[in-house]
């Protein structure tokens, strides 16, 4: 019996995803040959031509799927947060400490901006400003954020922060302590949005 071609299309972009991941994250993208994630997927460049266009077009495939697994563990952390507030400051933080991690490191926040340019406009961008800005709109309206902040702009604003916080610690000599000074300076920052000390409790 023939399989569905929807199925054998998902499968063969799955399987270069998935070929293509492994050596980005290992040995980086200047360096991962077609030809090597091809064969190790056992298929063809055609294969390759026909899905993603090309090479930088299999990259934005790859960060797509990987951006979209840390945008779950963001949710998924972020949902034992008591409040709304920690709710948000643990979405950015948790983003932000994920530079740690050799893949999403070397894929997310080194060779996605040097290849695909600025992370702020990457597709992925426009749904974490909207997703920031509907949680500061509801802290404005529950008074835990100063009411003169226009939401759009502040989340716009944190959003290139939260990706340069990262790229400063993927980049970093010694990632770690860069890691604890960058969170606690991001910390700092998203305070100044507070109405009163006092709603950091609320």
């Amino acid at each position: 019996m023939h399989r569905p071609r929807k199925e054998m299309i998902a499968e063969t972009r799955a399987k270069l995803i998935a070929a293509a991941r492994q050596a980005f994250g290992t040995i980086g993208y200047a360096e991962a040959s077609m030809d090597d994630f091809t064969a190790s997927a056992g298929l063809t460049r055609g294969a390759l031509y026909h899905h993603f266009g090309d090479k930088k077009g299999l990259l934005e495939a790859v960060i797509a799927e990987i951006d979209a697994e840390m945008a779950a563990r963001v949710n998924e952390v972020a949902s034992r947060a008591p409040t709304r507030w920690q709710h948000f400051v643990d979405e950015c933080t948790t983003y932000i400490e994920m530079a740690l991690e050799p893949e999403i490191q070397r894929i997310m926040f080194r060779d996605g901006p040097a290849v695909l340019g600025d992370p702020a406009l990457w597709s992925n961008a426009n749904a974490c400003v909207g997703s920031m800005t509907d949680h500061l709109t509801a802290l404005q309206r529950e008074g835990v954020v100063v009411p003169g902040v226009d939401p759009e702009s502040a989340a716009r604003l944190i959003n290139g922060a939260s990706s340069q916080a990262a790229q400063r610690i993927a980049n970093s000599q010694d990632p770690e302590a860069t890691s604890k000074m960058v969170v606690a300076a991001f910390k700092q920052l998203l305070e100044g949005l507070l109405k009163k000390p006092e709603a950091l409790s609320r």
